[in-house]
This record gives structure tokens, C-alpha cells and sequence, in this order.
């Protein structure tokens, strides 16, 4: 099985590299390393892991005096000892998408839950499977582009790259057209104990093809528990590889629980002439963090980059997106919209890079913000460094309340404040749920949104 997609780096001083830079040991962070740890064994992956787990022990928690991460502190993560939770959960109840009846791979937190995953109805030209399923062969295809993508020294990244034991694999072959959505689903199961697990994903999608997927992460209550929310972390990696005019659409829906820590880095490597799409929707966790990182590969690529954040209590919420628009003929067009209410802290940092050779690059870049209270937060800071001196890109960010004089028109219409408010903020959020190409997740989304009932009240 052959994968047309090139992982080498790009040996040019002119590109632009998203890879950090190595920091001092961190206790903490070796006490997490010890608990993800898995047991020793022979072959790739065992290297993969030791490469890994050594560039962590040279690492450090990330604090607010690096300007990556300013806007969200980690220091209550820091308090938290995690361990890691392997039971068997083989009757957990979530929202099975229609589309995707029978074209699903579900882990339970971080294991392969093969009772209730279904992947019976899958055309030829695709391989959807966790990584341990995976043949010999396969599993050697797979080996150049796992924790290959630019970024894999992040110190998350590496955390999770250092714990591997699975990870769930969306393989399409060259020229195949997938009509069939892929669900992949990542639930964490709140017990008694504060847990991490670290799903992983790759998706390959070679040269000429096509793919639609969704990928969630969600949390369902251990029924020996007497907790009503429970404690836990995700620390999620997702890396695509897009070959010459492939096309991938992308939806991410994170909607944890309330006392959770999300961080998740999505690495997407964009070859010659491809498409890729993502929608990434965010409603769960005490706090989250989503890196959203393009590497541009080749020339006349197209990305489009839809977000969603909303939240309310005290919830923090951060997305961080870097696209690297390394060739000529580049078109990125992303939104990004963050609904804000009670206490709550929404960050968003947008970097477009277009060094000196992507001449003729079309670059466009909005965040809009609403706030419903006055103690709700967002700091927004859209960024283009551009040197090539051909192009055409913008930026720009918006924060606004919703108008006294909206709310008073639809009062005249007979609507009560309280729904009015809620209609005009659903308007706000269905620009873009509505973009997501799946009807029945668009329809759960919406709802809701439209029964978070925190983000009409002052």
C-alpha cells in the first residue's frame, strides 16, 4: 500500500518552521511522562515513544510568562495528580450520528472500545481502524507519518507522542472518493480519581481523494461514582496528512466536562493543489487550549478554517492557530467566533505566515466576540507577518454586546427579552454550525446551543 504524501521537512531557510525549542526539566511534567508510561516493547514505536518521552524530560510546563500562553494559566493543572484509568466500559450511551451508523471507531478514555465501534459499512479505498488492528504491512505504511507532522517537539505533543499504545487511523487510498461520514469518538469516563488519557489520531488522505470526518471528545459518569462532575485531563493529538488534490472536511467538537482540562494540537501538512476544511467547535471544560497548526507543502493549496467557542461560568477557553503559507498561489480564508458569557475567558491567537517565495497568496483572517455580561473576557490577537510583496490578505477581530435596540425590535414582536436574547445570540453561533457539512450533527449543535440557558442570564 503506497501513500503519495511527502513527510520530509522543507530544506529551505526561507520557510517557515513551527517547532519549539527545548526547556529546562520540569518535576511535574515527569510525573505525568511516569504515569503515561507504557510497558517496554520492541519495534518503531518503541523508539517513537523513547524519543519522545526524552524531549519531555527536557521540558517544562508552559507558564504565562512565554507569550504563547499568557492568557491561560496551567497552574491549576498543576495541583492535580492523574492517573490513568483502564477499565472496560462496553454499554456507554452517546450520540450516535446517522450518517455515521456503521462508520465509527470509539475509545474509551484512550482505549480501543471495539464493542462499540462499527466500521461494517465502508466502501473499498479506506482503512478505518485503531493502530494495534492495523496488519504488519499497514502498520510499516503508517510508521513515516505518525508524530511526523511540524510540531511534534510541543511538550503536550510529545507527551501524548511518548504514551502511544493506539491511536485511531483513517487511511484513504489514492483517487477513492469516501461518500460515508468517518465518526471518531473519544469519551473519558468521570470516576472517583482524577484520570488523564491521550488519544491520538492520524489521517492520511492520499493523492486525489476525498474524506469527510468528524472527530469529538465527550464524557459520559462512571456509574460507581457518587460525583456528579469529576476531574480529568485530555490531552488529544490530531495529525492529516492531505496529498496532491486530496480533500479533507474536518469537524472537532470538544464538549467535556465542566471540571475538565482539555489540550488538544491538531497538525495538519496541506501537499499540491489539496483542499482541507475545519470546523472546530468547543463548548466543554473548566479550561481549554486547541492548537490549530497548517503546514503548507506545496503550491495552490486551499484551507478554510471555521471555529466556534462558547462558554460561561469560569470556563477559559484558547485557540491558537498558525498557518504557514510556504508557496505560491496559498488561499486560506478562516473565521473564528467566540460567545462569552457570565465569568468566563475566551483567547484567541491567529497567526497567518507568508514568507518571501508565496507570492500571489490570498490570505483572509476575522474573529467576531460576544460578550453577554459584563465580568466576560476575550483577548484577541489576529496576526499576519507577510515579506512576500505580492499578496493580498486582511485581519481584523471584533468584541461587541448584544444591541439594547435588537432586543427592544423583537420585544415589539411580542418576543420576551429572555427569548430574544437567545435568538440573536443562536444567529450569532449559526453562521457557523450551519457551514458543518453533516445534518444531523448541525441539528444536535444547535439545540445545543439553543438549551445553554447560562448564556441568556446576566
Amino acid at each position: 500500500m503506497s501513500i503519495q504524501v511527502s513527510p520530509s521537512p522543507i530544506p529551505n531557510s526561507n520557510f517557515v518552521s513551527l517547532t519549539s525549542t527545548l526547556l529546562d526539566k520540569d518535576t511535574y511534567l515527569t510525573e505525568l511522562l511516569n504515569q503515561v508510561t507504557a510497558p517496554k516493547t520492541e519495534g518503531w514505536l518503541q523508539e517513537l515513544r523513547e524519543g519522545a518521552a526524552s524531549w519531555v524530560r527536557h521540558s517544562t510546563i508552559p507558564t504565562t510568562r512565554e507569550e504563547e500562553w499568557r492568557f491561560t494559566d496551567l497552574s491549576s493543572l498543576r495541583k492535580l495528580q492523574f492517573n490513568v484509568e483502564t477499565g472496560s466500559y462496553t454499554s456507554l450511551q452517546f450520540d450516535i450520528l446517522p450518517e455515521a451508523a456503521n462508520s465509527r471507531l470509539v475509545f474509551v478514555n484512550g482505549v480501543f472500545a471495539p464493542e462499540l465501534s462499527a466500521v461494517s459499512d465502508l466502501p473499498s479505498g479506506i482503512v478505518v481502524s485503531n493502530l494495534a488492528g492495523l496488519s504488519a504491512v499497514e502498520q510499516e505504511g503508517v510508521r513515516p507519518y505518525l508524530a511526523q507532522a511540524e510540531g511534534a517537539q510541543e511538550v503536550f505533543t510529545a507527551l501524548n507522542t511518548a504514551g502511544i499504545t493506539d491511536a485511531a487511523v483513517v487511511w484513504v487510498k489514492k483517487n477513492v472518493v469516501v461518500e460515508t461520514l468517518i465518526h471518531l469518538v473519544f469519551i473519558s469516563v468521570v470516576g472517583e480519581t482524577a484520570t488523564i488519557s491521550q488519544p491520538r489520531c492520524l489521517v492520511v488522505a492520499e493523492s486525489g481523494s476525498q474524506v469527510t470526518l468528524v472527530e469529538e471528545y465527550t464524557n459520559r459518569q462512571d456509574a460507581k461514582s457518587a460525583k456528579e462532575e469529576g476531574v480529568y485531563f485530555t490531552n488529544a493529538v490530531t495529525e492529516v496528512w492531505v496529498g496532491d488534490n486530496a480533500e479533507v472536511s474536518h469537524t472537532r467538537v470538544e464538549q467535556e466536562g465542566a471540571e475538565a482540562f482539555h489540550i488538544g494540537k491538531t497538525a495538519i501538512a496541506q501537499a499540491r493543489d489539496s483542499r482541507y476544511t475545519c470546523h472546530a467547535i468547543t463548548l466543554g471544560a473548566k479550561l481549554s487550549r486547541h492548537n490549530l497548526e497548517i503546514l503548507q507543502t506545496g503550491e495552490q493549496t486551499q484551507t478554510t478554517l471555521n471555529g466556534l467557542t462558547i462558554i460561561s461560568g469560569k470556563q477559559l477557553s484558547d485557540t491558537h492557530s498558525a498557518i504557514a503559507l510556504n508557496y505560491p498561489h496559498g488561499t486560506s480564508d478562516q473565521l473564528h467566533k467566540c460567545i462569552v458569557g457570565d465569568r468566563a475567558h475566551a483567547v484567541f491567537n491567529g497567526k497567518v505566515f507568508v514568507p518571501k517565495p508565496a507570492q500571489l497568496t490570498n490570505a483572509a483572517q476575522l474573529n467576531r466576540n460576544l460578550l453577554l455580561s459584563s465580568k466576560a473576557r476575550v483577548d484577541t490577537k489576529p496576526q499576519l507577518e507577510i515579506t512576500a510583496d505580492n499578496v493580498k490578505c486582511a485581519h481584523g477581530a471584533t468584541v461587541s454586546q448584544l444591541e439594547d435596540d435588537e432586543i427592544f425590535y423583537l420585544q415589539s414582536r411580542g418576543i420576551d427579552e429572555n427569548d430574544a436574547r437567545k435568538l440573536l445570540i443562536n444567529a450569532f453561533a449559526a453562521e457557523v454550525i450551519n457551514k458543518i457539512p453533516v445534518p444531523s450533527l448541525r441539528e444536535i449543535l444547535l439545540n445545543t446551543v439553543n438549551n445553554l440557558k447560562s448564556l441568556t442570564n446576566e
